[in-house]
């Protein structure tokens, strides 16, 4: 399966089912003021299609990713904080936390991804956008 993405644009896959993920879209979308992200779930047919194709391994990738045609696939709090950089003052600041170290950053990710169900719940279903959102999901 080939991935349809607009020139210039940005994929952002989430755990659908997951309402801590689910709040973290809505809040890109209202925030994502140059259109450039699209966005998609893990569990769906684009997600898992980018999933094989870049060999992510489910079982220890408890994430976010950033797909990039031309940057490729970015994963945990590296996707979170090249997606928060996009959006504008004040948010893009959180850019300068890539200095510390990869491991050190995921490590607080995983400890938030691990509780995300028990904290914020699980939906039994993916969302479905609405009319006006729809063109942003694949």
């Amino acid at each position: 399966m080939s991935i349809d993405l607009e020139q210039n644009k940005k994929l952002i896959l989430f755990d659908g089912v997951c309402n801590l993920c689910d709040a973290s879209v809505q809040y890109v979308i209202k925030h994502d003021k140059n259109d450039l992200f699209r966005y998609t779930t893990l569990q769906g047919e684009v997600g898992q299609a980018i999933i094989k194709k870049f060999d992510v391994d489910t079982s220890k990738m408890d994430s976010i990713l950033l797909y990039s045609p031309k940057k490729g696939i970015s994963y945990k709090s590296t996707a979170a904080l090249k997606i928060a950089s996009k959006l504008g003052f004040p948010r893009h600041l959180m850019v300068m936390f890539l200095i510390v170290p990869a491991f050190i950053r995921n490590w607080v990710y995983d400890f938030i991804a691990k509780n995300r169900y028990k904290w914020y719940g699980k939906k039994e279903e993916c969302m479905i956008p609405t009319k006006e959102l729809k063109s942003k999901f694949l």
